[in-house]
């Protein structure tokens, strides 16, 4: 497991450092930079699941170190994976700005024609808002995001912190009016991370409905 574990580890430093010439890369050939990183990236997935088993085939003593520092690899790549997309995404947006600006630009008017006479200030600063709009949006999605993966892990943490307020309390003997308090607590805090989470999806549904 430890050769596997720091092969991985070496392959995400790597991913890491290519990540950074994306930005540089001329637009002809960043799509094989995308891909090549994309490749990297299923590839050590597929390593991850393989460490998976063989952290879950640890002596008990050493299992839970072996799954954090999985754990942390796993999360290492999925911020890579978050990071490449959001490239690509960028990038997308910014080649379809150019392509409408170049097909306005190589139109025709004639100032005898009303009808195909548009003007051009008005053009651009609408091209100029929804361009803004557009990364008013990304900024929106990218926090609202933040905030489910957020409130996702407060969830886990208030279910592994009532679990072992459980078996606290059963070594304690607390009596069970004190056991029912406890529940009863832990069901309000998931109900108000439920509407929580509800709220930001409605916040966000509206916000890319008005902006759309």
């Amino acid at each position: 497991m430890e050769t596997l574990y720091h092969q991985t580890n070496k392959q995400i430093q790597e991913v890491q450092s290519h990540m950074g010439r994306l930005e540089t890369t001329d637009r002809q050939s960043v799509h094989l930079l995308e891909n090549e990183l994309q490749a990297r990236i299923d590839q050590i997935f597929n390593q991850l699941e393989r460490l998976e088993i063989l952290a879950s085939k640890e002596p008990p003593n050493r299992r839970q170190n072996a799954k954090l520092r999985v754990d942390q690899l796993k999360y290492d790549v999925q911020h890579l994976q978050t990071a490449l997309r959001n490239f690509q995404h960028r990038r997308y947006a910014r080649e379809a700005q150019e392509r409408e600006r170049e097909e306005l630009l190589s139109r025709s008017f004639t100032t005898n024609d009303a009808d195909t006479s548009i003007p051009i200030d008005e053009t651009l600063q609408f091209n100029s808002s929804l361009q803004n709009a557009h990364r008013g949006m990304d900024d929106l999605l990218g926090s609202g995001s933040s905030i489910l993966n957020g409130l996702r892990d407060q969830r886990s943490t208030l279910k592994g912190t009532h679990k072992k307020m459980l078996d606290v309390a059963n070594m304690l003997g607390l009596s069970n009016t004190v056991m029912r308090f406890i529940e009863k607590r832990a069901s309000q805090d998931k109900f108000i991370m439920m509407a929580g989470m509800l709220a930001t999806c409605v916040v966000m549904f509206l916000v890319v409905k008005y902006l759309s």
